[in-house]
């Protein structure tokens, strides 16, 4: 489910496989993968209801360990990759309408409600062959309505509310072409975006009203290639080159021009064959990332840094009966201003301990580059004059035990334990300009997690879904020189994450056509300050959200859904001062041709 007023782009207008494709690995999943299969290709039902224009900002998604999903051979068009977050509003029910897309070439999806949000999709199989596969996709999120802020009490002024108009105009178009040679697979795509927004969130000071009617833009061009070779070999590799032009058209205020981030990818994979059952190799991740900073007001910004990014994974990895087993290291890199070498663990496994129940170890590190594209899609809102440094995490593991045992119920139980330097948690800047940004506040962090996800369904007439996860949050202040929590009397939250999250999920099919969904999210436990000087704690209210969506097929080529978003008429913010819609409707239609 996704909370009202999100930034929408996020599931749609992710960019695909950004600077990688998956490597080939040993384990079970990689053998089904297909080399750049899956990241040319869409595997699941085509579903504009998550996608809403209405969702004009995102929180970070719910984790939840990767779950194996079956390839569905209709949809090829290019699948958006989310980047990993800690929260996030889950995706509204997985219905729209039952369409058959195996069928046909293309799609189109219009929809239309309050506040003026528009949904549009069109994708196209150009090419659909076994060697070559050539498709279009385009899609288009926008709003233009009131929104009625919510006012701290210690900020209120005690006049009328204030009400600000949020507008967004998010579009995406992907073009891609893979071809598949005798002994390795090909791939090329493109992608160009363009997103106008304002900064319409609550401000404590004076001036806003000069901007709200100013759009910020951010423009994205992107390009990749890749190859990889065939399966069954005893030497294996995988190539792959990517280049993102990232920018903001303004800086802090519209009379300011934006940076611009030239991103530089390169991802390399080789292994090889020990004998039947084992394989040794190593991964490669590089990138590179340069910014040109306007020079007329260069000392208005900072953090704008070159610098690479380089991990190397050396791993070995064995298949057994009923288990895989992946032993690696992650040897990690960061040039520059923020220069720093770590090394984490890179070990994953599994093992079916009983019929069609798995136990399952993750234990990783990683870098997040937190790139102005990355943040952009964090948190849209963020100061655009202040880049932001990487986070390195030392460990990110999970534990669990998954099982599909009984049929019509998927269960899957799991704990997880995340170590990061240098993490950066948004609240909220007052200041010249725009008003009210995103500024960024720089906590080393520790999270326990715990979580469970439920599935049951009935004789495709009822399927009902429940997910929970607790996060236990251990923040403190990077600068180890610093006055610390606990020795200052600093109380450092995990600003505007989430405590504990829950979703559940109802869908009822009461006849062959017609389906009806409920949906329910719950994020409670955030904060927020407005002076991280003193560090005074607000809490934030809870999401709570319950969505209602009706869908009908008419036949294989026409379908209409009907949506209603927060249906209990709640008021949170998503981010401080960024205050969510009210209750919305929509209505849509989908056709395939």
């Amino acid at each position: 489910m996704n909370a009202n007023l999100y930034i929408t782009g996020i599931r749609i207008f992710g960019v695909a496989a950004l600077l990688s494709v998956t490597f080939q690995t040993y384990a079970q999943e990689d053998k089904k993968d297909k080399n750049l299969n899956r990241e040319m290709t869409l595997e699941r039902e085509y579903d504009p209801s998550v996608q809403d224009a209405s969702k004009v900002n995102s929180l970070p998604t719910i984790k939840e360990p990767q779950i194996k999903k079956t390839p569905i051979d209709y949809a090829n068009f290019t699948l958006p990759v989310e980047p990993g977050k800690e929260i996030g509003i889950l995706s509204s029910g997985k219905i729209m309408t039952d369409m058959s897309y195996n069928k046909r070439r293309g799609y189109f999806n219009f929809a239309g409600g309050t506040y003026l949000n528009l949904n549009g999709d069109l994708g196209y199989h150009i090419l659909s062959t076994d060697k070559d596969q050539l498709n279009f996709s385009f899609g288009h999120r926008s709003t233009n309505g009131k929104i009625k802020l919510l006012i701290p009490d210690d900020y209120s002024t005690g006049t009328e509310d204030i009400k600000n108009k949020a507008k967004l105009n998010d579009n995406l178009g992907i073009i891609d072409y893979k071809h598949e040679f005798d002994n390795l697979s090909f791939k090329l795509g493109a992608q160009y975006g363009y997103s106008a927004f304002n900064y319409y969130g609550y401000y404590l000071g004076l001036g806003q009203d000069n901007t709200l009617n100013k759009n910020q833009v951010n423009q994205q061009i992107f390009f990749d290639l890749g190859f990889a070779s065939k399966e069954k070999t005893s030497f294996n590799y995988l190539i792959d080159l990517a280049f993102r032009n990232f920018s903001h058209k303004y800086g802090m205020s519209p009379d300011k021009d934006g940076v611009k981030e030239n991103a530089f990818g390169g991802k390399l994979g080789l292994n090889t064959e020990l004998d039947s059952d084992k394989k040794v190799g190593i991964d490669a991740l590089i990138d590179y990332f340069s910014y040109s900073v306007p020079k007329e007001d260069e000392l208005s910004f900072e953090g704008f840094n070159n610098h690479a990014e380089i991990t190397l994974t050396p791993y070995f990895a064995m298949l057994g009966e009923n288990w895989n087993l992946k032993l690696g290291v992650n040897a990690m890199f960061i040039t520059g201003d923020n220069n720093k070498v770590f090394v984490s663990p890179h070990v994953t496994a599994d093992v079916e301990v009983a019929d069609a129940t798995v136990l399952y170890g993750n234990f990783l590190g990683s870098i997040h580059a937190n790139s102005m594209y990355d943040i952009s899609l964090e948190n849209r809102y963020a100061d655009p004059t202040k880049g932001i440094m990487p986070s390195r995490t030392w460990l990110d593991g999970t534990i669990g035990i998954k099982s599909g045992v009984v049929p019509g119920f998927w269960f899957d139980i799991f704990a997880g334990y995340k170590i990061t330097d240098n993490e950066h948690f948004f609240i909220p800047y007052y200041g010249s300009g725009w008003g009210n940004v995103g500024d960024v506040k720089y906590l080393d962090s520790k999270v326990l997690r715990l979580g469970a996800s439920f599935k049951y369904s009935y004789q495709q007439l009822i399927d009902i879904t429940l997910k929970g996860v607790y996060n236990s949050w251990d923040v403190s202040d990077t600068n180890k020189d610093n006055l610390t929590q606990g020795k200052d009397g600093n109380d450092y939250k995990a600003y505007n994450k989430p405590k504990l999250e829950m979703e559940a999920g109802l869908t009822i099919k009461p006849i062959d056509k017609l389906a009806i969904a409920l949906n329910y999210y719950l994020g409670s436990g955030r904060y927020t300050t407005f002076d991280i000087n003193k560090v005074e704690n607000i809490k934030m209210d809870n999401i709570n959200e319950l969505n209602l969506t009706g869908s009908y097929t008419f036949n294989d080529t026409f379908g209409a859904y009907l949506k209603f978003n927060n249906v209990l008429c709640q008021k949170y913010d998503l981010f401080p001062g960024y205050t969510a819609q009210g209750f919305n409707a929509m209505v849509g239609v989908n056709i395939n041709f």
